[in-house]
């Protein structure tokens, strides 16, 4: 994969006169046409926001479309360089230092050993790039955004939950890319850079990018993968010696196993909370892609850089552990962490460290882009506003949530992450069942009914479901500030079963409900 030919070809914008978001707004309203020519007084803002939105288009390519469907007669033509682009994309997306923060949590919070660490990490993100890439298939084959094709799994209005829900993923890993990019750029300089600069820039390069929208997203992600990669193949070679890979699990019984299923759950939420959005970035693929090809691209781009950043980000946590200097530089933060990794190396090592540092834009742009979409989704009124002013808005947020939380980051990740991956596992359950189960022709989607509320279902099982869902959930998690009474019996310290127990609370209550509601109903 690493060496793979990138493709040249990118995704095409469609025409400027079809990528209005005014499909959906329009679609929403019955209000009548505003005069012929309004004084620039008093014209509604969004009038001006997409008004000046199709200038800027016209000079520099700014894609305007925002989460009206992309209909087959504008999608490019199926090819293997597009299913290419589509692991490159996520290859980029995810071989990135805040996931491999993540997977330093094992032996420093949980007390796992090398060995147990490494395995969990690594098949507890592959399970959870599985449902990313299950999701993403819906992208070509629909030519929705995810949060539309959310519409037809659990209604109009339900799907606004999941939406909203969404919204808060994106903005929050927004908050940690910039978080994790500031402190390493902070741990190069010597402090000299402070993290709150190091922030500001991880913000600013991925809200420029993600403005300007699908061919520019493209475009940088198709490259980003690769420095990312030798920087990483790097670290291995000049602190691998210092990896302990001789190190075991602290603890023992219900105990240790409530440690490792809790480290496993937290590396299953960290790949699988994107699929709310993976099908965001591949809705101008040709439909007639099959979905299996579209599956196994994601898969491969997202599971590579997964193992990769696991097992390094594992490796150096060990070291902390026996290190007397890494341990310094873990207590400082985790991006010194990282920078403490390259310090054989001297002065290439820094650079190396900002190459990383700086590869975190890389997951940052495609949350950002979602996040405007998200907002979009979420009512009429919303959608009259241009995508790349939700970019902006999204962007804004994250930067400040970042600078006030940038002390914070283990707790943020051991907390929050894990919180957003309950929902998006429910949600999972019922789109997979609602398939298998209720749409297993070829032609089980009218696709083209994305904005018709008569022809979509109503969602009272799916809401019913999911709600069934987070209640167990919540009597089973196992977080800082609140451990239900389900995850308090396993061993001394708990543990998180909050998506096991959830999903099956989902897994059997939905089938039943939503066959009610097809026979009371028909939709």
């Amino acid at each position: 994969m690493a060496h793979t030919q990138a493709p040249r070809a990118s995704p095409p914008l469609p025409p400027p006169e079809k990528t209005n978001i005014d499909v959906e707004a329009t679609a929403a309203t019955t209000a009548p046409p505003p005069p012929p020519h309004p004084s620039p007084a008093k014209q509604p803002t969004t009038t001006r926001l997409n008004a000046l939105t199709t200038r800027i288009a016209a000079l520099a390519g700014l894609e305007t479309r925002g989460v009206a469907r992309v209909p087959p007669s504008q999608r490019e033509a199926a090819s293997r360089a597009a299913l290419a682009q589509i692991a490159l994309v996520w290859l980029s997306t995810n071989m990135t230092a805040n996931n491999l923060t993540l997977a330093m949590l094992g032996p420093l919070v949980y007390g796992l050993g090398f060995a147990d660490a490494a395995a969990l990490s690594v098949f507890g993100s592959l399970v959870g790039v599985a449902g990313a890439a299950y999701l993403g298939t819906f992208g070509p084959r629909s030519g929705c955004r995810t949060m539309i094709v959310a519409r037809y799994f659990m209604g109009y209005y339900p799907s606004k939950i999941a939406c909203l829900l969404n919204v808060v993923i994106m903005i929050g890993y927004g908050m940690i890319d910039c978080i994790v990019g500031g402190q390493i750029l902070s741990a190069v300089s010597g402090g000299h850079m402070t993290v709150v600069v190091g922030i500001i820039v991880v913000a600013v390069v991925s809200w420029l990018v993600a403005a300007f929208g699908i061919t520019v997203f493209h475009a940088y992600e198709r490259w980003a993968w690769a420095p990312q990669m030798v920087a990483l193949l790097l670290l291995y070679g000049v602190a691998g010696p210092k990896f302990d890979t001789a190190s075991v699990s602290t603890g023992s019984g219900a105990t240790l196993h409530g440690n490792r299923l809790s480290f496993f759950s937290l590396c299953l939420s960290a790949p699988v909370a994107w699929a709310p959005s993976a099908a965001d970035y591949f809705v101008y693929l040709n439909e007639a892609t099959p979905p299996w090809q579209t599956f196994a691209s994601a898969f491969a781009g997202m599971g590579v850089a997964a193992v990769m950043v696991d097992l390094a980000g594992v490796g150096l946590a060990s070291g902390a552990l026996r290190d007397a200097g890494w341990r310094g530089a873990y207590e400082t933060s985790g991006g010194a962490l990282i920078v403490a990794g390259y310090e054989g190396i001297g002065g290439f090592g820094k650079f190396c460290s900002v190459v990383v540092a700086l590869g975190v834009i890389a997951n940052n742009i495609p949350g950002t882009y979602s996040a405007a979409l998200g907002f979009q989704v979420l009512g009429r009124g919303l959608a009259r506003v241009p995508r790349w002013a939700w970019v902006s808005v999204s962007a804004v947020i994250y930067l400040a949530c970042a600078l006030g939380g940038r002390n914070s980051l283990f707790d943020i990740f051991e907390d929050w992450l894990a919180l957003m991956g309950y929902w998006v596992c429910l949600w999972i359950c019922i789109v997979g069942e609602e398939q298998v189960l209720f749409r297993r022709g070829k032609d089980a989607f009218d696709w083209t009914a994305w904005n018709d509320e008569a022809r979509l279902p109503l969602g009272l099982a799916a809401l019913a479901a999911f709600l069934i869902g987070w209640a167990g959930a919540i009597v089973s998690m196992d977080q800082a500030y609140y451990v239900g009474p389900i995850a308090a019996m396993v061993g001394a310290d708990g543990a998180d079963l909050g998506i096991w127990v959830g999903c099956g609370f989902t897994l059997v209550t939905f089938p039943g409900l939503r066959w009610l509601e097809l026979r009371r109903f028909g939709r």
